[in-house]
């Protein structure tokens, strides 16, 4: 029989993305929505602020398997929204009801901004095992915190817990308002971006290939946090010139016209040797492929 896991937040930027990879694996997907219903997956509407109502769909399900996204990420105000408290409440009854229920193993979505930014800090590739987790914004505490609760709830439960790290993703399907999606936009239509001189290094990785790594993290045996990256990290300005000259219109692009914001991080590159190793993940795209996908999707949008 199927191993069965439920998706929450499957309707969300990665989770619609994850559902066919979870299922190629030979699990029977349930997904966690508000209302939607998606292809390749059973769907349930739910609202995981609702405690009692989430204690009753794990009742009913008793998945042995659970991938849990949902959180509260608008571009811009997920940083200090109050909501992030409200999800660690909701994240802890959801593990609690799926443990009562038998749940075997539970992989969380966190955040490289668990890790601490300062200078010192990111001057290397951040470790999950090395580097120390000292976030400085709301949201980045909400999920180290989250991480710390489930980890020692699990360790007693003998609950199986993986907790990825994401680090910056794009593709097709991002909300405007991040920065790969409006550069894309405004350059197919034709306007000019001001931006900073983009010598920020950063370590993008398609949505794509960041829901097969949580899939292919799901499946896996192992536990603890693992970084959700593509192990390169490269200059902004790299990254953007790269939209630039795939959708020809480099000649829109204002490097410098902005300044670097404060305290803005010199490097975000992540350690992804537990992601290829022990995970055995290796992402799909590089930065040419995965910026083409991208550009494609937005000039024949499908509307779905």
């Amino acid at each position: 029989m199927a191993q069965r896991i439920l998706v929450t937040g499957a309707a969300g930027f990665i989770g619609r993305h994850a559902l066919a990879p979870l299922a190629a694996r030979g699990f029977e997907v349930h997904a966690v929505t508000r209302g939607a219903v998606l292809p390749g997956a059973t769907s349930h509407a739910v609202d995981l602020m609702d405690v009692a109502a989430t204690r009753g769909l794990l009742a009913r399900l008793r998945p042995s398997h659970l991938l849990h996204l949902a959180w509260t990420v608008a571009p811009g105000g997920f940083w200090t929204t109050r909501d992030n408290l409200d999800w660690v409440s909701a994240t802890l009854a959801l593990y609690r009801a799926f443990a009562a229920n038998g749940g075997a193993r539970f992989v969380g979505v966190g955040s490289c901004a668990e890790y601490d930014w300062s200078p010192d800090a990111v001057a290397a590739p951040l470790d999950e095992q090395a580097s120390p987790c000292r976030p400085a914004t709301l949201y980045g505490i909400a999920k180290d915190s989250t991480h710390r609760m489930l980890a020692a709830a699990a360790a007693l439960d003998g609950v199986s817990l993986a907790w990825g790290r994401v680090f910056f993703l794009y593709g097709p399907g991002e909300k405007p308002g991040r920065l790969v999606s409006d550069t894309v936009v405004r350059l197919l239509r034709g306007e000019p971006i001001e931006t900073t001189p983009g010598t920020q290094r950063r370590d993008f990785l398609h949505v794509a290939d960041v829901a097969g790594a949580l899939a292919a993290l799901v499946g896996s045996e192992m536990e603890g946090p693992v970084n959700i990256a593509s192990g390169e990290d490269r200059p902004i300005a790299e990254f953007l010139g790269e939209i630039g000259r795939q959708s020809g219109r480099a000649d829109l692009l204002r490097f410098g016209a902005r300044p670097m914001p404060a305290n803005e991080p010199a490097r975000l590159a992540a350690q992804v040797a537990r992601l290829r190793n022990a995970v055995g993940f290796t992402p799909r795209f590089d930065m040419a492929s995965g910026i083409a996908d991208t550009i494609a999707a937005a000039r024949h949008p499908t509307g779905g």
